[in-house]
């Protein structure tokens, strides 16, 4: 397995150097990302396959003397085993400092490194087949060690050790030793008759100070061979788990006697030192025990335990003796965590510099890491690497699939190596080997996020209708047990009901949960989550009234909803990275005078998978950077600032892990609380409106476009040819198309309206715009019809031209929307884009000079009010970098409301929430009602949407655009 094998005076005084070039605050962090991958093109390739820089399986894993050592195989069920060791010298060349960046070389991943320079157990690089019993050949080897000048293998399914004296230096070079077996032909297991000897499927080894240490897993105990052999089948000193050589555990499981105790082991796994400690990860009974010096006689008891609160336990995740409660159950009793920091499920491996301990917690996918030497029972670990929080498992719940592989992630960490700075840890099922490396923990592990939502966070609602009457009483009720009330009085009507509920849950420190905005105008209560992102969907929320009372209130479902993820991120996505000691200035880019991206900015670099982002705007607690388009092929990438300060310090951040998905809309909106408004823009100064053409085309239907009404109506008929049916049997979209374009070419020449297609994908829509700017445009008609048995279907989406304005202002409560009317959105996030020629112009970090008409691969969808906005256009935005233009036609259905909600989407991804202000001059005479899609804001005092859209929270100032928007 790993260990580390300087002494210990060595290592402290190294790390201290180390320490001093990174500057004071360095560190691991919970749910930290790897900095560096070794084994994959790529975190998240886990392609399987035998080469010098191709890994399989992985499992143990050694450092010394900047030399790693990695077996290529494990005993778990991960494929493929490639039954051989790799040796990687001059480590140092190979991996990038964690201040100096990483090299910009053209490689689609530049913090994926590594390559082998040694094989043993197989000829080539690329065998991978298990061979016949021999010095040069291995079977599952699974533990590794090396003190820099000797190597130690655990072959395991030859239940033996193999021993170098001296580093090899050559493919498929022989073992000088052999112990477990009598010479390097033989393999045989010792059943259930240990002996000094002997060996059964021993999976882990150490070499320290002159001894070496042995984890015979079969026979469920250690040995200790206080000098290195140097015969074969030399018998060891000392045995630890087992009262004497000769003692096994009884295979009948009737007879057996497996009580975990501080001097038994069941299934040790693993067995390292510090020098002074001895550490072993003892499987069977889910603990580590930990020996304050170096045994020195048979079967002496540990002095600690981990994992467990005495010796005496042996509990997977024994959360109730070792966790603090979450809360109480229906009955009173203690509600407890699946997990916490404190608990062990099938640890694998522990390793310590003297200073540090290190449990590679296998069960729990997970590294624990210790900042100081345990002393006593049960402690629990300080930091949590592989998990976002010490309570949660996300790579075994398939409810997360984006979290199996990832930069942050491991299944089932098999072994650890530390070279003081950097921790390896060997991933089988993912094929790699992650590096962790401490760092300054500047950003929080959510720190990067889609720079137009920020947040998106999960809302819900509760209607009042009916009659008040004093003294009734309504009921907020939320995660079932917390009861917010409010008494009605004299002289209430329904939006003052809504007012004192909503300041009943918000009483104090409110609900840890919601936060309640009543508006008043529709009598409601919006619920906002406290915290963003899909755990705010679990928030359950219900209603209740007095006996009798004559108001009626409901809700729009059982729990909050809308809740997403504004941390995963699309390919080309501006982005926004909040921390701290980012910067010592604060600069920012002129969009107006740049083609393209700097990839440093006011001594700043943001590496995703090693690569230079492109900066918009860094700041001493922000930076707006974009996301390379190149990682469309991962799920997740990396994410690492390196700062150069002014006092000529190098600082890097801890590495971050950020999920990577295909499309994850942003709108762009002012700052405020959330939901915040939208930058939106009157789209045009001429009045508009919108036909649909869908159905089948078959020869011989006619399709009619009517401008105009009465005896002045113009009437544009098109007859379906043969050849467009024939197209349409072909591809239905292809024959619509062809309708389509016929009606533009007749209507060209139209004397009051001009006739365009809407944008690419919206392939089945004419907008008609009057040919004539401001109001004088609006009210024109037009009419669509078919005859009687046609299967063409012509469809208008108004029947009047409608809402001219003055293109490009800014939709404010002054100049609100109008139903039926065009807008214009800004969003970030929507990914690839067609046809092919727009995509090879979308260039990271590099102003869009394709096509105007293209549209992203995944179809955008809105809803404005909770009523279907029609999408006219949604593509990347000519002469912008990272930026989406969205033109939307809102439904004529819409009722006035100054804080009408919208979001649009791609598949299951949702926006961020931003409010429009809309105003309907034709309301009919009826109350509008709100419906229950609608996630709207009361107006809040002085809120008004300014000239200067940005994206921070409304408890920071706004910062300098990271964008221009048009």
């Amino acid at each position: 397995m790993c260990r580390f094998a300087f002494a210990m005076r060595v290592i402290a005084l190294g790390l201290i150097a180390v320490s001093a070039g990174l500057g004071q605050q360095i560190d691991f962090m919970t749910g930290m990302g790897a900095r560096l991958v070794i084994g994959q093109p790529t975190f998240t390739a886990q392609e399987p396959g035998a080469s010098d820089t191709r890994l399989g399986a992985v499992g143990g894993i050694a450092y010394a003397n900047d030399m790693l050592v990695v077996a290529d195989a494990n005993r778990m069920g991960a494929t493929p085993i490639n039954h051989r060791v790799l040796i990687f010298k001059n480590l140092s060349q190979q991996l990038p400092g964690p201040l100096d960046g990483y090299p910009q070389n053209g490689s689609r991943c530049p913090a994926c490194v590594g390559r082998a320079t040694v094989v043993l157990g197989q000829k080539t690089f690329t065998d991978r087949d298990y061979k016949p019993t021999a010095a040069d050949t291995l079977r599952t080897p699974i533990g590794v060690a090396t003190d820099g000048v000797r190597l130690a293998v655990a072959d395991t399914d030859n239940n033996r050790v193999l021993i170098w004296h001296s580093i090899p230096t050559y493919n498929g070079q022989p073992a000088d030793v052999v112990i477990g077996q009598p010479d390097f032909n033989s393999n045989a297991s010792n059943g259930f008759n240990p002996t000094a000897q002997s060996l059964k499927g021993p999976q882990g080894v150490w070499i320290q100070n002159g001894k070496l240490f042995v984890a015979d897993t079969g026979n469920n105990r250690v040995l200790i061979w206080n000098s290195i052999p140097t015969r074969n089948g030399q018998p060891a000193d000392i045995v630890l788990g087992q009262k004497d050589f000769t003692s096994f555990v009884q295979p009948d499981l009737t007879k057996a006697e497996l009580k975990p105790r501080a001097d038994t082991l069941l299934t040790p796994v693993s067995v390292t030192s510090d020098g002074q400690r001895l550490y072993v990860a003892d499987l069977g009974h889910n603990r580590v025990l930990i020996w304050n010096t170096i045994p020195t006689r048979n079967g002496q008891p540990a002095d600690v335990v981990i994992g467990q609160p005495d010796f005496e336990s042996a509990i997977p995740n024994n959360s109730k003796a070792l966790c603090q409660p979450t809360g109480k159950d229906e009955q009173g009793n203690d509600v407890y965590p699946p997990r916490c920091a404190a608990t062990l499920e099938f640890p694998r491996f522990a390793l310590s510099d003297g200073q540090r301990l290190f449990i590679a917690d296998g069960g729990n996918d997970r590294v624990l890491v210790f900042n100081r030497i345990p002393t006593r029972n049960g402690e629990a670990a300080d930091h949590v690497i592989g998990q976002i929080r010490d309570t949660v498992n996300l790579v075994s719940d398939s409810a997360f699939p984006d979290d199996v592989a990832s930069a942050g992630t491991i299944r089932c960490p098999q072994a650890l190596a530390f070279d003081g700075i950097n921790l390896y840890v060997t991933d089988p099922f993912n094929r790699r080997i992650l590096v962790f490396t401490m760092a300054d923990p500047k950003v929080p592990i959510r720190g990067v996020r889609n720079a137009a939502s920020m947040e998106v966070r999960a809302m819900g609602r509760i209607y009042f209708e009916g009659e008040t009457e004093k003294d009734e009483e309504v009921t907020a009720i939320i995660q079932g047990e917390r009861k917010y009330k409010y008494k009605v009085k004299e002289g209430d009507d329904l939006g003052k009901v809504a007012i004192g509920l909503a300041e009943a849950i918000n009483a104090g420190a409110g609900d840890p949960d919601v936060y309640a905005i009543p508006n008043p105008e529709f009598a409601s209560v919006l619920l906002v989550a406290r915290y963003p992102g899909e755990e705010g969907n679990k928030i359950g929320y219900e209603v209740e009234k007095s006996s009798g009372a004559k108001i009626v209130v409901s809700t729009e479902g059982v729990q909050l909803k809308g809740g997403g993820d504004a941390f995963k991120i699309a390919p080309g996505t501006l982005v926004m990275i909040m921390g701290e000691r980012l910067s010592d200035v604060t600069e920012s880019v002129d969009l107006t005078k740049v083609e393209s991206l700097p990839r440093k900015l006011g001594g700043v670099q943001v590496f995703f998978d090693g690569i230079a982002a492109p900066l918009l705007f860094v700041s001493p607690t922000q930076i707006n950077a974009q996301v390379p388009f190149e990682v469309y092929d991962a799920q997740s990438i990396n994410c690492v600032i390196r700062t150069e300060h002014l006092d000529g310090r190098v600082t890097t951040s801890v590495a971050l892990a950020v999920p990577i998905i295909q499309y994850n809309p942003g709108i762009f909106a002012y700052p405020g609380p959330e939901p915040r408004y939208a930058v939106a823009y009157h789209k045009s100064s001429r009045a508009h409106g919108i036909i649909d053409v869908e159905g089948v085309a078959k020869a011989g239907d006619r399709a009619t476009v009517i401008i105009g009404q009465g005896e002045k109506a113009r009437r544009y008929t098109y007859i379906v040819t043969e050849e467009d049916e024939e197209v349409g049997k072909q591809n239905q979209k292809a024959g619509r198309v062809r309708i389509r374009d016929a009606l533009l070419r007749l209507m060209q020449d139209d004397p009051e309206v001009e006739a365009v297609p809407a944008g690419p994908g919206i392939w089945n829509r004419i907008v008609l715009y009057a040919r004539v700017e401001g109001p004088a445009g609006n009210g024109i008609k037009y009419n669509v019809e078919t005859n009687e048995s046609s299967s063409v279907i012509l469809t208008v989406l108004s029947t009047e031209l409608c809402c001219a304005n003055v293109a490009g202002a800014l939709v404010t409560e002054d100049n609100p929307a109008l139903p039926g009317e065009i807008i214009t959105i800004y969003a970030t996030g929507l990914g690839l884009v067609n046809p092919e020629e727009a995509r090879k112009a979308q260039i990271t970090g590099e102003v869009y000079r394709g096509p105007e008409f293209n549209e992203p691969v995944e179809f955008v969808s809105s809803l404005a009010g909770g009523k279907t906005a029609n999408l006219v256009f949604a593509g990347m935005q000519p002469g912008t970098i990272g930026l989406y233009r969205v033109d939307l036609q809102l439904n004529q259905g819409l009722p006035t409301n100054p804080r009408t909600p919208l979001t649009i989407a791609q598949g299951f991804q949702v926006s961020n929430i931003v409010l429009i202000p809309v105003f309907n001059p034709n309301p009919g005479g009826e109350t509008p009602q709100e419906t229950p899609e609608q996630t709207q804001q009361p107006a809040t005092g002085s809120q008004q949407p300014s000239e200067t859209p940005s994206t921070t929270t409304a408890e920071e100032p706004a910062a300098p655009p990271a964008w221009d928007l048009p």
